[in-house]
């Protein structure tokens, strides 16, 4: 009787765990990237339209920057450290990814437009990558983007030019008919990123 009785525990837990992994499975199976999220949740309402100025000058939208997947981030070219790193972090991320086959596109929009005209910003990011986007604009563009991205930033008012930015240090990653997928801290390596990326791009 006792054998009967584990027998019957030893089944019930067999379905117990296969009706979990079914759910499980069942659950993940409708999110064809939900492998790649690391625990972020993709979607959601980051991103959106804007309208900017690339280093030719030229008034540009959206639609005409990410044509490929992207990676986006604010800042501005007088930081003194956090916006120099996080863009070189970026910048290794699509280099290993083009080692891998993959083309992203590094993307720097400016939170500074008092400073960063379109021939600093096309400068700045030369030096950064051969690919990198570099995008400012008018006070209300910015803003704008800004507030599509849900970042936020506020001028250190010190009088004189050489006043700072606080701002938010996120990176996303668009893609182009997808819009907003992930964001990465800046704790995260060039090799992480390059991974996750790899990995959105597969399965889209």
């Amino acid at each position: 009787m006792t054998k009967i009785y584990a027998g019957i525990a030893v089944a019930a837990m067999a379905g117990l765990l296969g009706g979990s992994a079914y759910w499980v499975y069942s659950n993940q199976s409708g999110d064809k990237y939900a492998q790649c999220r690391g625990g972020q949740v993709g979607g959601g309402s980051i991103g959106g339209p804007f309208t900017l100025v690339n280093s030719k000058g030229e008034t540009v939208t959206d639609k005409d920057v990410i044509t490929k997947p992207s990676l986006v981030y604010f800042g501005y070219t007088f930081c003194p450290d956090v916006c120099p790193l996080d863009n070189a972090r970026n910048a290794e991320a699509v280099d290993i990814l083009e080692e891998m086959g993959l083309d992203v596109t590094p993307i720097f929009i400016s939170i500074d437009p008092e400073r960063d005209t379109p021939e600093k910003m096309g400068e700045f990011a030369s030096i950064m990558h051969p690919k990198m986007i570099g995008l400012t604009g008018s006070e209300e563009q910015v803003k704008a983007a800004s507030l599509a991205y849900k970042t936020y930033f506020k001028k250190q008012d010190s009088g004189d030019q050489y006043y700072l930015v606080d701002h938010s240090t996120f990176t996303y990653l668009m893609m182009p008919g997808l819009g907003f997928m992930d964001f990465f801290k800046r704790e995260t390596t060039p090799d992480q990123l390059a991974e996750t990326v790899a990995c959105f791009i597969g399965a889209s």
